[in-house]
């Protein structure tokens, strides 16, 4: 597998940015499911080898195998890189958790802060107030919606009384992620509207009104001027 491969446009700029950044960490967690080893790791796995950082493998979703399977994973992974450390973890059942934060304090160095306690993210309002909802689309979800959202914010626009408007709009690439995400009498779309909402009016700390749309841009993956509107 090489980057040529990959034709989906989002996840080559994603891989791209990946890899470019990697100099700058103090640590690499590896995150993998309990299954056979796809293309797709062997790619990435092969990309550390010569970054100089301390490399974990976190197997998750280990409620879901056996103990005898998931030492096979083990060792298959262990054939491939010399990791600093496996920790097989499930994050949907808080297995080992703790174990794998206390693994990663202990092999990253004590440097001053970068931002003040309360700092809560250095990224504009606009694109906190995008995760936010794309956030509940996933939570909501689940695997009905696969990674084929793209959300824009159109509008943030500060009213009076302390208001503030949003419009976003969701696009998905097929009909059928379209009616999933209305939902019988827009019931789904509604739920996403008021917990992202609460989430967004939490952050912002004010009132704030949003504006859902949901529309279909096929295959908006794969295009370059879709990639462009999302500020790829």
């Amino acid at each position: 597998l090489n980057l040529t491969q990959v034709k989906n446009l989002v996840d080559r700029h994603i891989i791209e940015e990946a890899l470019k950044s990697l100099e700058g960490v103090d640590l690499i967690a590896v995150i993998v499911e309990p299954f056979t080893v796809s293309p797709e790791d062997r790619f990435i796995l092969e990309n550390l080898k010569n970054i100089p950082k301390p490399v974990f493998l976190v197997i998750n979703k280990i409620d879901k195998i056996k103990p005898h399977e998931l030492d096979s994973i083990k060792r298959e992974y262990e054939t491939l890189f010399s990791f600093a450390k496996i920790v097989p973890i499930s994050a949907k059942k808080g297995t080992n958790l703790s174990i794998l934060m206390g693994e990663i304090i202990q092999h990253l160095p004590l440097h001053p802060a970068y931002y003040d306690s309360d700092f809560i993210t250095d990224q504009p309002e606009r694109i906190l107030v995008g995760e936010l909802i794309r956030e509940k689309i996933f939570d909501l979800t689940h695997d009905e919606i696969p990674y084929s959202v793209m959300l824009k914010v159109d509008q943030f626009e500060e009213r009076p009384q302390d208001l503030i408007y949003i419009r976003a709009s969701i696009y998905v690439e097929q009909a059928s992620q379209k009616g999933i995400l209305i939902g019988k009498s827009g019931k789904m779309i509604k739920k996403i509207g008021s917990l992202a909402r609460k989430e967004i009016e939490k952050h912002l700390g004010c009132q704030i009104y949003l504006d859902l749309w949901v529309g279909i841009k096929k295959q908006w993956r794969r295009r370059k001027e879709s990639l462009k509107e999302l500020g790829y």
